[in-house]
């Protein structure tokens, strides 16, 4: 199978926090941490909203990074267009991809359209103002029945590739927005250049949006592995779902995650939501078929909630414990093509679990590439891979430590309890 030109089939996304990532909170000091990202094998860099935030009705002392002001501005917070744009060159001369966050629904209450444009807003029927999003009160609602506003919000979009010539957009809460504006603006803004974009919905409630957007979020996923750690969700029932995705087919892609901006800010790190299965969680991430997703800090660990609406700097005590992990990951991805995403791809082959037993195992291939994972969802301890393999006289090589097994030597190694086991083809 050869490999497709689109390079976000292979690709993974790194999304960063600029305001917590250095002291300074700007996009000159993050960009000393350019070549450390490079080398632990990120590929696309997604950063979080860098347009300037509204002072009204601010949440905290900093304001959310998802209350726009202006579309076509940076906030003097993280620095200026021109640095946004000299970062991009930096990063593509290191081969890096980079999307930017696009908050399309709402703006904060003080956005330079609330003065030059009132009509491209929502009416609050009940006061006359601006609407209010729905349970956030520091932003309000765009009206994409306005003609005008779309033509707006595609103008801006444009200036962020032709000015700063980024590689694609992550669409905050896409599907608030009508699917024919993005069915409208994609063809539009992919004419300066082909994009990437990556939309904030799941694709098992919005099967429509997979017609604009390359990848989707794994949030059903996210939120069914959070319930079976807590004891609430049976592996089974994590199973039905993967197979779920499946219906889906492999035209479009889901991002999958253990972190992100939201989680970790509102809803816990990592840690605190999957304990022991956080880096279970992350192979299977990286090695079923989609895009893994990594959000700030994790390469740390970061065991720490970041503040939302205030500074709160990341820790970047050295040596960081998990930057090998995921450079080993990363790079297995990029470089082994069985781990290939995107159309005419072959969907994961499932290995059968013995007795029942809680264990995910898959087997991936392209050629004569392959990879096969195996992970242990169980508290129990098994003193043998309770997979049924082919018989085969195939090597594998363990990714993580360089071990050399056939098929039958895999099958006696142990299974500790929410462990892993990650295996690639040597090629004779």
């Amino acid at each position: 199978m050869e490999q497709s030109n689109k390079w976000y089939y292979n690709t993974n996304i790194y999304e960063v926090n600029l305001r917590q990532y250095t002291p300074e909170g700007t996009i000159k000091a993050f960009a000393q941490h350019l070549p450390r990202l490079k080398k632990m094998g990120v590929e696309t860099l997604w950063f979080m909203p860098i347009t300037p935030i509204s002072e009204k009705n601010k949440k905290g002392i900093l304001g959310s990074y998802y209350a726009c002001s202006d579309y076509v501005s940076v906030s003097p917070e993280f620095g200026t267009v021109t640095d946004f744009k000299n970062l991009v060159t930096e990063a593509h001369a290191l081969g890096f991809k980079v999307i930017l966050d696009w908050v399309a629904n709402h703006t904060g209450w003080d956005h330079i359209w609330t003065h030059t444009h009132p009509e491209y807003y929502l009416k609050d029927p009940h006061t006359g103002d601006f609407l209010a999003a729905s349970g956030m009160d520091d932003i309000i609602e765009l009206d994409f029945n306005n003609k005008a506003l779309r033509n707006a919000m595609i103008e801006a979009m444009q200036f962020w590739v032709t000015e700063c010539d980024i590689d694609g957009f992550r669409c905050d809460l896409a599907f608030w927005v009508e699917l024919d504006f993005w069915q409208e603006a994609r063809p539009q803004i992919d004419r300066i250049k082909p994009l990437f974009w990556l939309g904030e919905y799941d694709e098992t409630d919005n099967p429509d949006y997979g017609t604009v957007f390359d990848a989707s979020y794994s949030w059903k996923w996210m939120h069914v592995t959070k319930t079976y750690c807590e004891g609430n969700a049976t592996f089974n029932d994590l199973l039905q779902l993967l197979f779920q995705y499946n219906t889906l087919g492999t035209a479009t892609m889901r991002a999958w995650f253990t972190a992100n901006h939201d989680e970790n800010s509102w809803n816990g790190t990592e840690y605190e939501k999957y304990g022991e299965l956080a880096h279970v969680l992350a192979v299977f991430g990286s090695t079923w078929i989609g895009i893994p997703l990594m959000y700030t800090g994790q390469e740390i660990p970061n065991h720490k909630r970041l503040a939302f609406f205030e500074k709160d700097d990341i820790n970047w005590y050295q040596p960081l414990q998990l930057e090998a992990f995921y450079t080993i990951l990363l790079n297995l991805r990029k470089n082994n093509n069985a781990l290939q995403s995107g159309e005419e791809i072959n969907l994961p082959q499932l290995l059968q679990a013995q007795h029942n037993a809680p264990v995910l195992a898959y087997s991936r291939s392209n050629g004569n590439n392959k990879v096969i994972t195996i992970l242990n969802f169980s508290e129990h301890y098994f003193s043998h891979i309770p997979v049924t393999f082919e018989i085969s006289d195939e090597l594998y090589t363990n990714v993580f430590t360089g071990d050399t097994y056939t098929i039958s030597e895999i099958k006696e190694l142990p299974l500790p309890s929410k462990s892993f086991l990650l295996l690639e083809k040597v090629i004779k």
